[in-house]
């Protein structure tokens, strides 16, 4: 069967490069093992099976997912070594317990004594520990436990003196990296998350405790510091896709982004200098929202057009400056929105249409849900 050209899907789609998922997933796999330190993707931004593989070079094992129906999904579909990093909920412990006791490794995380109370009421069966990440606050300011608080190496003592509950690890995420602009400021983000998390690490060993140690987001991940190989693990997970915000920060390049919104022209407005395409929030996300000078996106091939707004399915689109040549955008024509954040895209989306160099593969089905 002859493989159709990207122009013949109904739109809004979300196009997914293969060949550029695959380089970026090289690259990587390349750098940790260059630095000496196991790569645990996430799989938070794809949410498929066909990248997971990819991001895992096959293995399938050694993954890090941020919501239960992905943990199932992965489980359901041979998937082990799952690290389910996300704050323990106290209303999913019973779902973590079936997940520790069908794997051969289900991990989860948590940051308060609170948590790990309820791990005590629920002792898994057949002699199976609780593998169990401490969440560390190293200067992102969202969940974890501050570094320099005495209650980290409390709730690190507690957990290893608890029956049946087993400390794996020390977990830090260095989401702080996404307000950096360039190399540099990557790179002292990184360095302070790192050198942050070995000082703690450092602070158990004096107390009698080892375990691992894991950083990560896609910005530190793709300009890694030579101390990150001193960790035992690194986990970022938007690198495979990339996207629009990732070029700003200095992650990658724009022609790295592997994923892209396609759109089309339904409608000319002449009293408002503006192309009307059928794109709105639900094809792309309000993720963004005056973040660029192009708008929501960047309209590919166009960088003096404007993605101003968005209602459910409806985009607005200006020029930056000057009227609207509209013989260059006839009804019904292709725009390609290349998305500020991926991971928001994604989601939007029921089924990513695959490409390989314009002619389209097959489809990706992600998962969907808590």
């Amino acid at each position: 069967m002859k493989e159709k050209p990207l122009s013949s899907l109904c739109t809004p789609a979300l196009v997914v490069d293969v060949d550029k998922v695959k380089r970026n997933a090289l690259r990587m796999i390349e750098r940790c093992q260059n630095l000496g330190v196991q790569l645990r993707p996430h799989m938070k931004t794809h949410k498929t099976l066909e990248c997971a593989d990819i991001m895992t070079g096959g293995s399938r094992r050694c993954i890090v997912v941020s919501t239960l129906a992905e943990a199932c999904f992965y489980a359901d579909h041979g998937f082990d070594d799952i690290l389910y990093a996300y704050s323990l909920p106290l209303d999913k412990v019973e779902r973590c317990a079936d997940l520790s006791e069908r794997l051969d490794l289900f991990q989860i995380l948590l940051d308060h004594p609170h948590a790990l109370d309820e791990l005590k009421k629920r002792p898994l069966r057949d002699g199976r520990l609780w593998h169990v990440w401490l969440k560390l606050d190293c200067g992102n300011g969202r969940a974890g436990v501050l570094h320099s608080q005495p209650e980290a190496i409390s709730l690190a003592q507690a957990i290893v003196g608890t029956k049946g509950v087993e400390l794996t690890g020390v977990y830090a995420h260095c989401g702080n990296s996404y307000n950096c602009r360039g190399v540099e400021q990557i790179q002292a983000v990184a360095q302070e998350t790192t050198d942050l998390t070995l000082q703690f690490m450092e602070k158990l060993k004096a107390s009698g405790i080892t375990c691992k140690s894991s950083i990560g987001s896609t910005p530190s991940c793709s300009h890694p510091v030579k101390d990150m190989g001193k960790l035992s693990e690194v986990h970022p997970g938007n690198y495979g896709f990339y996207d629009v915000q990732q070029s700003v920060i200095g992650s990658c390049t724009l022609e790295e982004v592997a994923v892209k919104v396609l759109t089309r022209v339904i409608g000319h407005c002449p009293h408002r200098n503006q192309l009307l395409i059928d794109c709105g929030w639900c094809g792309l996300s309000l993720d963004g929202a005056g973040k660029l000078p192009t708008g929501y996106a960047v309209i590919e091939g166009h960088p003096d057009l404007k993605l101003l707004s968005m209602t459910q399915e409806h985009g607005q689109v200006e020029p930056i400056s000057g009227p609207l040549d509209y013989s260059k955008f006839p009804l019904g024509s292709l725009l390609t929105l290349i998305p500020y954040h991926s991971c928001a895209t994604a989601v939007m989306h029921p089924v990513y249409h695959v490409h390989s160099e314009g002619r389209l593969l097959g489809k990706w089905i992600p998962t969907r849900g808590w």
